[in-house]
This record gives C-alpha cells, sequence and structure tokens, in this order.
C-alpha cells in the first residue's frame, strides 16, 4: 500500500485573506485558520488550546473564493500538508508547514454568510502541483495536546 497525506481541518480565518498572482497569471489565495482544542489540565481545570494552520489555494478556486472568505469567517477545508523552505530578506532559512487545499467549504458561523457553499473539483481541485508544492523540507505542523473530552467515533463501527 502507498501513503496518505490528508488534512480535514474546520476553523476561523484569522485575517483577511491575501490574493497574488504568478507572473504567468496563476491564482494562489494564502490565509491561516484558527482550531481550537477543548481539554482538562492537570489540575482539573479546563484549558483551551489553539492551532494555526497556513492554508493555500491555487487557480480558479483561489479567484472565486477569494471574495467570499474574511476574517472570522469558518470553513472547512480538505487537503495536504505540505512541507517547505524559503530564505527570508537577511538570507535566512525558514521553514513552513501549510495546508494545499483541494476543497474549501464556507460554513455559516462568524463573518456573515449562512448555510454552505462549497468550492470543488470545479475551481482547480486537481493535484495543486505547481511547482510550488513540491519543495519539501522543514518541521512538521505541531501536534501539542490532547483531549480528555468525550470522543464522537466510538458509536463508529470500525
Amino acid at each position: 500500500m502507498g501513503s496518505l497525506n490528508k488534512v480535514l481541518l474546520i476553523g476561523n480565518l484569522g485575517k483577511d485573506p491575501e490574493l497574488r498572482y504568478t507572473p504567468d497569471g496563476l491564482a494562489i489565495l494564502k490565509f491561516s485558520i484558527a482550531t481550537s482544542e477543548y481539554f482538562n489540565d492537570k489540575s482539573g481545570n479546563k484549558s483551551e488550546k489553539t492551532t494555526w494552520h497556513n492554508i493555500v489555494l491555487f487557480g480558479k478556486m483561489a479567484q472565486n473564493l477569494a471574495n467570499y472568505l474574511n476574517k472570522g469567517k469558518q470553513v472547512f477545508v480538505e487537503g495536504r500538508i505540505n512541507n517547505r523552505s524559503y530564505d527570508d530578506k537577511d538570507g535566512n532559512k525558514k521553514y513552513i508547514s501549510e495546508i494545499i487545499a483541494t476543497n474549501i467549504v464556507l460554513l455559516g458561523a462568524k463573518g456573515g454568510g449562512g448555510g454552505a457553499e462549497a468550492a470543488d473539483a470545479d475551481y482547480g481541485q486537481a493535484s495543486n502541483d505547481y511547482g510550488y508544492a513540491g519543495q519539501n523540507g522543514g518541521s512538521s505542523a505541531n501536534a501539542g495536546g490532547t483531549s480528555n473530552q468525550p470522543s464522537e467515533d466510538d458509536d463508529i463501527p470500525f
């Protein structure tokens, strides 16, 4: 069997997304979302851990969603993890983990809008291998924290 690199997240945008274009006209939309988990610490106090995820969209999906995404908007993101490195303006090597999105669903929380609107294969789901996503290296995403909350997956028969 091969390998699997798949991510499913639901979170809220931390700020408005940034839409840019490559010199050859490919749209790239970047934003970050926060996910939170709640747990009881060693003292029994309720605690919260927030993790930030960098999201990248390409092509028509990026162009189409740029006008619908804004700070606070809740989204469902489906994609894959990509680790890459780059040199900052001072020549220092930096590492970043990103989620290359293949599907986005707008949810009806914060930031306006109700119901669910999907951006699917018609908006550039494809493989998103535009040279950008193939760069590897660097750190892995934060794992951290365990939840003492009961799992709703206990009823799943597999």
